[in-house]
């Protein structure tokens, strides 16, 4: 046996690796012929290992590294085949519509907290439709509303989810959404392994809630990866200074876990088979205690891979088995392929892997070695990762790298620390002593990110989209190859690079600019009505003259501050919040201060009067919204038609959303009806209600286009504009397809938030005009 044929080539590894994840993308976008796909691939193997036989030196480096790579693609195209026929029946139910049904299932997944509500993944068995039972063996994603689920929800527990659903997007692992808005009721808890390991998780929580301030928030997601403490300003300011990833479980926890465990086994005197299979097992229970998910599975998979390569006695390296990993992985479960965590992390791992070296080498020519080693660990994280990032928030963090450089060293210590803390928690106050001295990494790193969100030009806008993706990662090679390279010969392409990061650069100001200080001036000055872009929520902004009211403030207070911002807009005179969804609210506490009177749907819980108790703080007025009332915003008359005083006959909540109207046809601000989120019911009591009469102007549609409308409201309507707050490639399907051809049937111009960014509404000439942030093609 040659060399040639021992060890495949890390370079083969690598090609293996890019053809598996190449192969899991199109199959599962595509999944009809995978199997087709399976059987080619592995007859074209066959085919090349017959070959192999009768070829020798380069040749036959080339038919192995095919062969081993088209095995791999029909091992992936295996998968997706086996799945795809409970996968289609699954798909096959009649759920579009909004019809109601149950799904029982185990739960599959961490229960993650969005400003939406929770989701969670459900390995579903069976589907009820009113009478008739149906089984299923497939993968569903569920959301619901944080007060619809019963105690005892977790990873293993079994649940029975009644709401409505739809198809999932293709790719999705998921094959449909349900949408929990009758609740998860908990039939059985989750088995005794996980049950432990949910108990742990949940008593830590309780012991850091005892800690003060962000360190005792933050403390849960650096140790264990459990982010449910973390508030909204502390996620916020964590994302703004480049800190998330701290939160989120990776390989550096592993590879704690993986090295104390084997310094344990070590310091026994356990011999290395025993000390493999130490650190093996530890891992095993680190990752059910975190629960699996993404960049968990991914550095888990690597460190069994290094362990079982000590244990042959192989060398290691690192790209080779990052790559080894990805491929076990994706064999594993092939829709990680378009999951956003997964290419993360392994776009993370490999640009410490490939970039700190030479970033490193690079660096110290202009600095001390210390320092330069320090500032190539984040920079080489940022520049692999940046062009990702940027496909889900179009912007830079600029302070990123230094806040890593001073918030990353408290990392291991917090993690460490916390993790000890957890599990030791059957002897109380020496968990409790560890916890506080966890807080203290934890508490820096908080205040860190804390910090550097709040300082000017911590975010700078870039460009969207895969454009601005492939920008960033034009710029982000540039700037490697003009600090990772030396010598004569590198010498032209360090100029060139410079050149283009110059101009890169230079563009990528002149956008932050005029999405920034110079925003207001391409907007037009003569709108009355703009509807912001704030992700999956609604914020509505009338102004007349110089009064300005604003109807709910979508989920996050960082989209809100731009459109705000872009807009020209320092206070609002009113607010109203028609409900308490998180989509409608979540960004409201960054109005502290700038509001004059705050109006509000019913409050009927505490999370609510917390909302308003914080505004009244800062000096609004509260008043409760009910049909009948009336006021002005400057020249111009509101008037609320919803929701009724008493014995309406819905519960707080979308169907009690204040729904209002103001301006009048032909007046500076059009005749405008906001919906809120009422449901076709709430919509058919309105209209019965008698109170809304004649035609509108601008109508804005409920509940994010969902598809349980009352159609005839809308004919009724008779609008020329329809505005629908909906954010991009969301989990509900909003806007359904159905809603947008009606609205297009009768007549009226559509904008949306997802597609057209910032839309604005005014009056020119006597005439109604709409401007649209990205115009349509």
């Amino acid at each position: 046996m040659t060399a040639e044929t021992r060890v495949p080539a890390v370079g083969a590894i690598l090609t293996a690796a890019a053809g598996v994840w190449t192969t899991a993308l199109v199959v599962i976008h595509v999944p009809a012929p995978a199997g087709i796909a399976c059987l080619s691939a592995f007859t074209a193997a066959l085919l090349l290992s017959g070959l192999l036989l009768r070829r020798a030196g380069r040749r036959r480096s080339l038919l192995a590294t095919t062969a081993i790579v088209l095995a791999l693609a029909g091992a992936v195209a295996g998968h997706v085949a086996l799945a795809e026929p409970a996968r289609a029946r699954a798909g096959d139910l009649a759920v579009d519509g909004g019809r109601a049904l149950s799904v029982s299932g185990v739960v599959s997944s961490k229960i993650e907290r969005s400003a939406v509500g929770l989701r969670f993944d459900l390995d579903a068995h069976s589907v009820h439709t009113g009478p008739v039972m149906q089984t299923i063996a497939a993968p569903v994603t569920v959301r619901v509303a944080p007060g619809d689920v019963l105690a005892g929800l977790d990873l293993g527990s079994e649940v029975v989810v009644t709401g409505t659903a739809r198809a999932a997007d293709a790719g999705d692992r998921s094959v449909l959404v349900v949408f929990a808005s009758r609740g998860v009721e908990v039939r059985h808890p989750p088995p005794t392994l996980l049950s432990e390991a949910a108990a742990l998780r949940q008593g830590f929580l309780a012991v850091a809630a005892t800690l003060p301030g962000a360190g005792g928030d933050l403390l849960p997601g650096l140790a264990v990866g459990d982010t449910s403490a973390v508030t909204d300003d502390l996620d916020a300011s964590m994302k703004a200074s480049s800190l998330s990833h701290l939160t989120a479980v990776s390989g550096a926890n592993c590879a704690i876990v993986v090295a104390l465990a084997y310094a344990a086994a070590s310091a026994c005197r356990l011999p290395r088979p025993a000390r493999i299979a130490t650190a093996l097992v530890c891992l095993g229970g680190f990752v059910v205690l975190v629960t699996p998910e993404p960049s968990v599975l991914r550095a888990a998979t690597m460190a069994a891979i290094a362990l079982i390569a000590l244990a042959l006695d192989r060398p290691v390296r690192g790209m080779g088995v990052l790559a080894v990993a990805v491929i076990v992985a994706l064999i594993a479960d092939p829709w990680l392929a378009a999951t956003l965590g997964f290419a993360l992390s392994v776009a993370a791992t490999a640009g410490l892997l490939l970039l700190t070296r030479p970033l490193t080498r690079g660096l110290a020519r202009i600095m001390p070695g210390a320092v330069a080693a320090a500032v190539a660990v984040p920079l080489a994280a940022q520049l692999a990762c940046g062009p990702l990032l940027i496909l889900i928030d179009p912007a830079v963090p600029l302070y990123g790298v230094v806040a890593n450089m001073i918030a990353g060293p408290a990392a291991p210590a917090a993690t460490v620390l916390g993790l000890a803390a957890c599990l030791v928690q059957m002897l109380p106050p020496v968990a409790q002593a560890l916890a506080w001295v966890a807080w203290v990494p934890a508490a820096w790193i908080a205040g860190v990110a804390e910090t550097f969100a709040v300082l000017p030009g911590a975010r700078a806008p870039w460009l969207e989209g895969i454009g601005g993706a492939l920008a960033l990662l034009a710029a982000g090679a540039a700037v490697a190859l003009v600090l990772g390279t030396g010598g004569a010969r590198w010498r032209v392409p360090r100029v060139a690079s410079a050149l283009a990061l110059a101009a890169l650069l230079g563009a990528g100001a002149g956008h932050a600019v005029l999405s920034g200080p110079l925003a207001t001036l391409r907007a037009p000055q003569t709108w009355s009505i703009a509807q912001c872009d704030v992700g999956q929520g609604d914020a509505v902004l009338v102004r007349s003259g110089d009064v300005t009211m604003l109807v709910d403030t979508g989920p996050e207070p960082d989209a809100l501050h731009a459109c705000l911002s872009t807009l020209g807009i320092a206070s609002v005179d009113l607010l109203v919040l028609t409900h308490f969804d998180a989509d409608h609210v979540g960004a409201a506490d960054i109005l502290r201060g700038r509001v004059g009177t705050v109006m509000h749907g019913p409050a009927a819980d505490a999370e609510a009067d917390a909302v308003l108790r914080r505004l009244a703080g800062g000096g609004a007025h509260l008043v409760a919204g009910t049909a009948g009332m009336t006021g002005t915003v400057g020249a111009e008359r509101w008037r609320v038609h919803w929701p009724r005083a008493a014995g309406a006959g819905f519960d707080a909540g979308n169907d009690s959303s204040v729904v209002l109207e103001i301006g009048a046809a032909g007046g500076a601000v059009p005749r405008t009806l906001l919906l809120g989120d009422l449901s076709e019911s709430a919509q058919r009591a309105l209209m019965a209600q008698g109170s809304v009469r004649g035609a509108f102007d601008v109508v804005k549609v409920a509940h994010h286009g969902s598809a349980d409308q009352a159609p005839e409201l809308y004919r009724t309507l008779d609008a020329r504009v329809a505005l629908i707050g909906v954010g991009a490639d969301n989990d509900y399907g909003h806007p359904r397809a159905t809603l947008l051809t009606m609205l297009s049937d009768e007549g009226m111009s559509i904008g949306r938030s997802d597609t057209d960014g910032l839309v604005l509404v005014g009056s020119e000439e006597g005439e109604l005009r709409v401007w649209r942030q990205h115009p349509r093609g």
